[in-house]
């Protein structure tokens, strides 16, 4: 039975393994909530990761908050970057294949179609700058691994994601001001943990990097509308299109990738 150490087990993505888990009685898991083991701590993930026998880690902890890491980019980098890199030292020596979470921010939007994982990255903000690090980390020390890039990351039932924020603003009669200045592919984080583990855990694809996402392109409005409509509430919502919205943090134009 093959065992697998899934880290920041409770994100979006985690919480879609555990969920997912149910169904694959023949793997043993072990969840690691992010107060529960730090990647940023050599030490600590050490300690779990000498105690047992894992077959895989799945890395599923990182800094995500775009704007925030505008104003503390060292944090970001120790998490994304130097987190990934201490996982990787530490499953190459237990001989565990490491999948690790990236992002298509570390693409800089420029491109007219859809990115090929051998596009050339080029992150125009913080977050990107850092993910594109962990995986330059990940590619020079450990040779079985699989990095896997996604976008617009979403669930339905729970976390902090663009879903839920617009359904519950409708539902409250909140005004929605969203922009369609970005062009990417929403992707249901069920579905892609039912990807990790049907795909790579037990499948048979080759180590390398992969790109998956589960929905259309679309813009920010626009994937709005789908949510809104999907609930019955297009009608009455108070949805704006607001081309004037501004960031801290540069996003890329395009982003949608294609999947492989």
């Amino acid at each position: 039975m093959s065992k697998i150490l899934v880290t920041g087990s409770k994100g979006q993505l985690g919480l879609s393994l555990m969920h997912a888990a149910q169904g694959f009685p023949n793997l043993d898991f072990d969840f690691k909530a992010s107060n529960e083991l730090d990647i940023a701590n050599r030490e600590d993930l050490a300690k779990v990761i000498h105690q047992s026998t894992y077959s895989y880690c799945i890395n599923c902890a990182a800094y995500t908050h775009v704007e925030q890491a505008e104003k503390h980019p060292d944090l970001a980098f120790k998490i994304n970057a130097e987190g990934a890199k201490n996982i990787a030292e530490l499953c190459n020596d237990h001989n565990v294949t490491l999948i690790h979470i990236s992002t298509d921010y570390v693409f800089d939007g420029e491109k007219e179609g859809p990115y090929l994982v051998d596009d050339r990255p080029n992150p125009i903000n913080v977050y990107g700058a850092s993910k594109l690090k962990g995986e330059q980390f990940i590619q020079k020390i450990i040779p079985n691994h699989f990095i896997v890039r996604t976008s617009w990351l979403y669930n339905k039932k729970h976390g902090h994601n663009f879903y839920r924020t617009i359904l519950n603003k409708a539902k409250a009669g909140e005004e929605l001001r969203i922009t369609d200045a970005q062009k990417g592919c929403p992707t249901n984080s069920d579905a892609l943990a039912n990807y990790i583990l049907n795909e790579i855990v037990c499948g048979e694809r080759p180590f390398g990097t992969y790109h998956y996402t589960d929905g259309e392109p679309t813009t920010w409005y626009g994937f709005a509308q789908q949510i809104l409509k999907e609930n019955g509430l297009e009608e009455t919502a108070n949805l704006i299109l607001d081309r004037n919205y501004r960031t801290l943090a540069r996003r890329p134009r395009n982003s949608v990738l294609a999947a492989t």
